[in-house]
């Protein structure tokens, strides 16, 4: 099995090519579906663009509220919803919150690596468990419609600051 490239999540990176590239991506998947990335779901994912990791809805509103898109909670909730709906979020339902799309536009089964120590949400394909987790289910009869697969630990940088 393939190892994943190291997340963005956990790695240092240019932050600011890899938010404008997720949005550009975001813009063009969202017209070539017809559908419009308004200007408060566009800044609802720059929100959850702007670090790797995961949000809560009440976060994300009090943001939109700071940049005048109100304060109501359907707000937020009907722009995360749009992009769960289209492939550009997730829920992380440890977390009870949100993170952007690392593949955005590409059918994908993702897991979720959450830090403990920094709260860090780093996403990587989760095919091969998928693939198992059906395999078991399909022996019992069961149909695997929706799963979500997280794993909670600490990333290096937390990890070495634990050892020191």
């Amino acid at each position: 099995m393939p190892v994943p490239s190291p997340a963005p999540a956990f790695e240092p990176h240019d932050h600011h090519h890899c938010v404008s590239q997720a949005l550009a991506g975001a813009d063009a998947l969202v017209r070539a579906r017809g559908l419009r990335l308004t200007p408060v779901r566009r800044r609802t994912l720059e929100i959850l663009l702007e670090r790797h990791g995961a949000m809560g809805a009440y976060d994300v509103l009090q943001r939109l509220s700071e940049d005048g898109f109100g304060h109501q909670p359907p707000v937020a909730y009907r722009a995360l919803d749009f992009l769960v709906e289209n492939g550009l979020a997730h829920r992380i339902q440890r977390l009870n919150a949100f993170a952007a799309c690392a593949h955005p536009g590409e059918a994908h089964h993702a897991a979720f690596l959450i830090c403990r120590g920094c709260n860090a949400v780093a996403e990587i394909p989760a095919d091969p468990v998928r693939d198992v987790l059906e395999q078991g289910a399909g022996a019992l009869g069961f149909t695997v419609e929706r799963a979500n697969i997280e794993a909670l630990g600490l990333c290096g940088a937390c990890r070495d600051g634990d050892e020191a």
